[in-house]
């Protein structure tokens, strides 16, 4: 019996803000390598007002697998707060086909 695709295998984008104790302390890196092993597409920057922003596309399900891990972080951030916002599949701004980077201070 062929099981039905669910939305979890649909491509999805999604721009991420991530507060609290999330810059020098390798969030950027640590971001950019879980995304690659996850072979999600996007960046992630930091922004001048404190906070991480995450611009990611991929399959649904492994999407919300990097949001997850987001909400932590790596060993010395202290995420308070994660907004997600979805956006077209077009809107994906500064990224290269195939790759995950970090992006210039914004």
């Amino acid at each position: 019996m062929a099981e039905s695709f669910g939305s979890e295998w649909m491509k999805v984008c999604k721009q991420i803000f991530v507060s609290g104790l999330v810059q020098g302390v390798f969030f950027r890196d640590s971001t950019r390598r879980k995304a690659n092993e996850l072979n999600l597409e996007g960046g992630v920057r930091n922004l001048r007002d404190g906070r991480v922003e995450v611009q990611v596309a991929g399959e649904e399900i492994v999407v919300q697998s990097l949001i997850k891990w987001l909400k932590i972080g790596p060993k010395h951030a202290k995420v308070s707060t994660i907004e997600v916002i979805d956006l077209p599949l077009m809107d994906q701004q500064d990224s290269k086909k195939g790759s995950f980077d970090i992006w210039p201070t914004r």
